[in-house]
């Protein structure tokens, strides 16, 4: 699963965003030179083929750099980023130097101007890459109104842009499917990070004169998250499935509302396990499980996933056998 470009990710995203730089951009300062280093690193660029100047690398291939994001909690879109500057790519469009972020939901044309109430990551990206009115659009963020969505943290906001500002940009635009696939791996390794977490904290607790890890109990609920969490990853995966950089829509689906169902389950035992200590602003846990809840809402939770994958299996036709045998080889929309 990992590859020299996840341990590159990896290494980086250690070193550039750590929980100072993540503190700061939760209270509205961007991480201009954490996002920086990550471009200069070509991550951003990933999945744009070489003979267009980035990587040429597939999407499963692409997953261990989104993974190392979450479980890093990258204060910037570099998981939205690598998949929107693919499809622009494909869309003639000439990629913007910044970092892009996948809104497919939530914006509406109002008086002239362009209005979302919970932007994903607003805050931080560069651009918001957004469909409203079943159009695609690529706002920068700079031109923006930006203010504060009221949510502890949240690096979504409300935002909005005057129509002069907006480019249209000529295209299909599957950006639900984009997003569900970068926050499904986003989830998946947040929920990597947040189970060492939980491990390494039951085995240094002790009460009643051993480990806390050793009591039954906690070792029962430890297990419940870690099948949560390799199911998490295997959606990922399933999710980070195409070709030419673009998700086949039923995997990303698939993977999206299997990761989200997954994310609150994970957090909740997290915090049981922690206690008082999982809240306090001090210690990691609260961050993590904070953008965790976050993720498992953007693009539609899993119901609204779970919804449309029933509604395209009712409308194959198929028997159940015959519907899940040939979901690996479905290209067409969810």
């Amino acid at each position: 699963m990992d590859n020299i470009f996840g341990d590159a990710a990896e290494r980086l995203f250690a070193q550039t965003c750590t929980a100072d730089v993540i503190r700061r951009a939760e209270q509205g300062q961007r991480p201009a030179q954490a996002w920086q280093a990550c471009e200069e690193a070509g991550f951003g660029d990933a999945l744009v083929p070489q003979e267009d100047g980035g990587a040429g690398l597939d999407l499963a291939e692409a997953l261990p750099i989104v993974l190392a994001a979450g479980r890093h909690l990258c204060p910037y879109p570099i998981a939205h980023t690598l998949l929107a500057r693919a499809w622009l790519c494909r869309a003639q469009r000439p990629q913007p130097a910044g970092s892009i972020a996948l809104a497919p939901q939530g914006l509406a044309l109002h008086e002239g101007r362009l209005h979302g109430t919970n932007v994903p990551w607003a805050q931080t990206a560069d651009y918001v890459l957004a469909e409203a009115g079943g159009q695609a659009w690529l706002l920068p963020t700079q031109a923006a109104c930006i203010r504060p969505n009221g949510v502890h943290g949240s690096l979504a906001a409300e935002a909005s842009w005057a129509l002069a500002d907006a480019e249209r940009v000529k295209a299909v635009a599957p950006l639900d499917v984009l997003a569900a696939t970068a926050d499904a791996g986003l989830i998946a390794g947040a929920l990597e990070r947040v189970l060492a977490m939980t491990l390494d904290y039951a085995n240094q607790r002790s009460q009643f004169g051993k480990p806390i890890g050793r009591f039954q109990a906690v070792q029962q609920q430890i297990s419940v998250m870690a099948e949560q969490v390799w199911a998490a990853r295997m959606a990922a995966q399933l999710a980070f499935q195409g070709s030419d950089g673009q998700p086949a829509p039923l995997l990303a689906a698939t993977g999206k509302a299997r990761a989200s169902l997954a994310a609150p389950l994970v957090a909740d035992i997290a915090h049981a396990v922690h206690g008082a200590i999982g809240i306090t602003e001090e210690y990691d846990l609260q961050r993590y499980t904070r953008r965790l809840r976050e993720w498992r809402l953007a693009g539609g939770s899993e119901t609204h996933w779970h919804e449309r994958i029933g509604a395209h299996a009712l409308a194959s036709g198929d028997d159940a056998l015959s519907y899940l045998r040939g979901a690996l080889q479905r290209k067409e929309a969810a």
